[in-house]
């Protein structure tokens, strides 16, 4: 059986999860601005690259997420008692998308990945190319790390979707 409880349980798991996102972007800006500004090699400014654009996403989402979730969390479990017809209307819509959402996430951070790790092993050997060996380097780091995080937050996703959709199928 859904209850308010599980609505609470996944609002909650996405605001930590979506502050470790958080954190992670931070902590690659300011490791991006450490290797662009002190150490300067072309390994350190390719591999800047990436944890600059990727970190700058990753503020982004996590921050959104984070600032969101209490409000969303709020809203569903009133509405679990009081709307129930809200759920179908706009939470549950608003579930398929994201679900929909990761899909598209994953596939881009496995082709993120593969190129990174392409890069990496293209250039190895070439330590004139240390700036594209840098890139593909922290490329595909990040790509796996957010390929982790989002499996995570995905199949937690679909675990509350389907929740949602028993308790329409059988509401209380």
């Amino acid at each position: 059986m859904f209850t308010k409880a599980d609505i609470e349980k996944y609002f909650m798991a996405e605001k930590q999860e979506s502050l470790v996102f958080l954190i992670i972007g931070v902590i690659a800006v300011l490791m991006a601005i450490a290797f662009f500004f002190f150490l300067k090699t072309s390994f350190y400014k390719g591999a800047a690259v990436p944890l600059l654009l990727i970190g700058i996403i990753q503020i982004t989402i996590g921050f959104s997420v984070y600032n969101r979730s209490d409000e969303d969390r709020v809203r569903n479990v009133y509405s679990y008692d009081m709307e129930p017809a809200r759920i179908k209307n706009e939470e549950l819509p608003r579930m398929r998308t994201v679900n929909r959402n990761f899909v598209i996430y994953r596939y881009t951070e496995i082709v993120l990945g593969i190129v990174g790790a392409g890069l990496l092993f293209y250039f190895k050997s070439n330590p004139s190319k240390n700036y594209w060996y840098g890139l593909g380097l922290t490329l595909m780091i990040q790509a796996i790390l957010m390929l982790g995080a989002d499996y995570f937050a995905e199949k937690r996703a679909l675990g509350y979707t389907k929740g949602l959709e028993l308790f329409l199928s059988n509401p209380k």
